[in-house]
């Protein structure tokens, strides 16, 4: 199993517009975070989760060239509004529509965003069509297993992720913007070889889990590796990453694991 880190940060991006701080003016290029997503190739079953406003750049930059099909977390603009370049991977499944799956919030999102691209196929060559399917609690494919389980985020829930894959046993944990990882999350990340858990700042936030709350939660499950993703300005990733406890980092862009 490999999992790419296409984007690693928060809803404004590192760095932010007009913003002279040490983090944003950085040479670290760990530090430049376009918003969060990731790929994952699971035995050949290419699966992208969340397409970010930078969506297209990501791609390029990470030579990404076959989807099998798309799983949306929430409806969230940092996670939403890059899916009309998913127009391109119809393309290339032949003028096919791609299975988008998520949960009844992020459907709703997708119908009042992209209404133009619900259909059987593109309107024309070029264009994106979506097949909206309610994310079931286990996907079951030949080449592995898609868990799912829901997590609080403010006012809605984001799909919390873990792909097992078939050949291996390799297990991945994919838990971004979420406030906390409620017990059957923690009970369906347990085993993993490799967990992400959203770890927006050191301060708290109402929506989101901070790096020690974080932290806290990789304790508990106990993968074998955690990366903390979603990470804003305040995270400067080399002198920050120092204080992590072992077996924990900060994910960044263009990360590569391999499972």
């Amino acid at each position: 199993m490999e999992v790419i880190f296409l984007g690693t940060g928060t809803s404004q991006g590192v760095p932010m517009i007009a913003c002279d701080c040490a983090v944003c003016t950085s040479s670290d290029p760990r530090n430049r975070r376009t918003r969060a997503s990731i790929h994952v190739v699971m035995d050949g079953l290419h699966v992208q989760v969340d397409a970010a406003p930078e969506f297209r750049l990501q791609c390029l930059r990470e030579n990404i060239r076959q989807l099998d099909f798309f799983i949306l977390t929430h409806g969230h603009a940092d996670h939403i509004t890059g899916m009309d370049d998913l127009r391109r991977f119809c393309d290339l499944r032949g003028g096919e529509a791609l299975t988008v799956y998520t949960t009844d919030e992020g459907m709703g999102r997708v119908l009042s965003i992209f209404p133009y691209a619900i259909a059987e196929r593109p309107v024309a060559k070029g264009y994106a069509a979506f097949k909206l399917l309610i994310m079931p609690p286990v996907l079951d494919l030949p080449q592995g297993t898609i868990q799912s389980t829901l997590l609080p985020h403010g006012g809605v829930n984001t799909l919390g992720l873990i792909f097992t894959e078939r050949s291996s046993g390799r297990k991945f944990a994919y838990y971004t913007d979420c406030k906390r990882v409620p017990h059957e999350a923690v009970e369906f990340a347990r085993g993993a070889d490799a967990l992400v858990l959203d770890g927006l700042r050191p301060l708290p936030h109402p929506t989101h889990m901070s790096t020690s709350e974080a932290v806290a939660a990789a304790e508990v499950i106990g993968a074998g590796q955690t990366w903390l993703t979603h990470l804003t300005h305040l995270t400067d990733h080399g002198p920050d990453e120092a204080a992590l406890p072992a077996g924990v980092r900060f994910a960044y862009d263009g990360l590569r694991l391999k499972l």
